[in-house]
């Protein structure tokens, strides 16, 4: 047999071994991949979209996310994402800015509360100050729209003298306040619209209706008590205290413990009414005879 022959066979059936194996290792060996991929290419097919039909599906989400958002704003409340510690020290401080001078507010964070859907810090705020100013800070802790709730609250009377031996009455008190947020965004909406904080004063339920103590005279006012009626002119009246220093006063102004409240020309009389600790007692001052009745 001729070479040339001989080595064409050869090389014929080198090829055909060759195909033989890479048959074999295709559709017996890679069979599985390839239908694992052939899979996979379909899937992919079927969920594959141009660039139009994505914009336009990006667009349809876009307004249902805003319609959820202007849902979740016009709640009352919402429970703010990923609430950092320190901004409850922050409200409160921004609440109290605005406090009497003899009001003061502490906060001491005690804990983390983690429940199936929220978080809660755990807050609690002790301190003395003026009732309005008390209903203030809890009336902003229930109304704001990140969500707050007050637990437990305790109260109770205390009446500070200042140098002027001035009595002011105080509430010392200790509140327990949850504080709730989340991990996610679904009870949130993007932009935050506070609600009204600032709540209308209400009566002070500590102010005593009789009180022990007076005021002393600290702006040195006309002590109606010891004083004699001098003299009615048309702007007012002339009025002396014990110690012979002579006001002139009008309807409306102000007297030690209250007001001169009529001017009665016809009789020659003055009248005041005077708020002592609470007992209102009415004084009139006559011309004639100086009496106190």
């Amino acid at each position: 047999m001729d070479r040339k022959v001989k080595n064409t066979i050869i090389l014929i059936v080198i090829l055909f071994m060759i195909i033989i194996a890479g048959g074999v290792f295709t559709f017996v060996f890679q069979k599985g991949k390839i239908t694992e991929k052939k899979k996979e290419i379909s899937d992919l097919n079927l969920n594959a979209f141009n660039t139009e039909d994505l914009l336009k599906q990006l667009d349809t989400l876009k307004q249902q996310a805003a319609q959820l958002d202007s849902i979740l704003d016009l709640r009352k409340y919402n429970i703010p994402v990923n609430l950092h510690q320190s901004d409850f020290y922050d409200f409160v401080n921004q609440i109290s800015l605005n406090f009497n001078p003899k009001s003061h507010v502490n906060i001491e964070y005690l804990e983390l509360i983690e429940d199936v859907n929220f978080k809660q810090y755990s807050y609690k705020i002790t301190g003395r100050a003026f009732f309005n100013d008390l209903y203030k800070l809890i009336f902003a802790i229930e109304q704001s729209k990140e969500l707050k709730k007050i637990t437990t609250c305790n109260f109770t009377d205390f009446i500070m003298v200042d140098d002027s031996e001035i009595a002011h009455y105080l509430v010392d008190f200790t509140i327990d306040v949850l504080v709730y947020h989340s991990d996610n965004d679904n009870f949130a909406s993007s932009v935050l619209k506070e609600n009204r904080l600032i709540p209308n004063p209400i009566y002070d339920i500590y102010f005593p209706l009789i009180r022990n103590e007076i005021p002393p005279n600290v702006d040195n006012l006309l002590d109606v008590q010891t004083a004699e009626l001098l003299a009615l002119i048309p702007d007012g009246a002339f009025v002396a205290n014990a110690s012979g220093e002579t006001f002139l006063l009008i309807e409306g102004d102000p007297v030690y413990l209250g007001y001169l409240t009529e001017i009665d020309f016809e009789n020659d009389e003055v009248r005041f009414v005077l708020n002592k600790g609470g007992i209102i007692e009415k004084v009139t001052l006559t011309l004639e005879s100086n009496e106190e009745n």
